[in-house]
């Protein structure tokens, strides 16, 4: 009897401190879905095509500026100052590296692109955008809608 007791107590612990762990595992398609920004300015809708992940403006809390929908106009590029934002896309080439993604993102308050790193932590997506080291990089956090 003893010896069965023993074996139920050691699978139990197994069992315990495996299923943590698989439960926690990452997978690529994770952070597919709508993400609600800070503030809850806008809403950015991420989806995955040929492995490649990416993401648009779908909702904007203000789409409208003097009665007109807002474009993007802090863009670096003259010509695309004229682009509407609601479906402008931020996100593009996020590839997952594990217990990441890593791509590009289009930030329409400065208009430029940068390196970016994307972290799943629960329903939290830490955005990191940076330029050359992502230690120097600027975060915010967006909350899976």
């Amino acid at each position: 009897m003893q010896k069965i007791m023993t074996r139920t107590f050691m699978w139990l612990m197994v069992m315990t401190l495996l299923l943590p762990s698989s439960s926690l595992a990452l997978s690529a398609n994770d952070i597919v879905g709508v993400w609600i920004t800070p503030g809850a300015k806008s809403n950015v809708q991420i989806s995955s095509s040929g492995g490649s992940y990416s993401g648009k403006i779908i909702w904007l809390k203000e789409p409208n500026r003097d009665g007109k929908p807002k474009t993007d106009v802090n863009n670096t590029d003259a010509s695309k100052r004229g682009r509407k934002l609601m479906g402008l896309s931020l996100l593009s080439g996020f590839t997952f590296k594990g217990d990441h993604w890593e791509g590009q993102i289009y930030n329409p308050e400065d208009g430029k692109t940068y390196s970016c790193v994307l972290y799943l932590k629960g329903r939290n997506l830490e955005v990191r955008g940076y330029v050359m080291n992502p230690a120097f990089g600027k975060s915010q956090t967006w909350t899976k809608k």
